[in-house]
């Protein structure tokens, strides 16, 4: 399940997001916007997201990010 976030996220956002994959997150991030979108098997997956959203393709990055251990 791709999310969408404008804010930080909240404990429990984050636990959601990475469900699909357990230890890590492979979000997309509209920068200019600051938008977010996590939980995507694949960063393409949180891409498509974004785009839909309204992002533009050229202000998209993907990364990696896992949260410290004992979360």
């Amino acid at each position: 399940m791709n999310r969408i976030l404008r804010a930080p996220a909240s404990p429990e956002q984050i636990e959601e997001t990475l469900q699909p994959l357990l230890a890590h997150i492979k979000p997309a991030v509209a920068v200019e916007g600051g938008v977010l979108a996590g939980g995507g098997v694949m960063h393409a997956d949180c891409e498509s997201a974004l785009l839909e959203d309204g992002s533009a393709q050229d202000d998209i990055w993907g990364a990696d990010w896992a949260p410290p251990a004992g979360r």
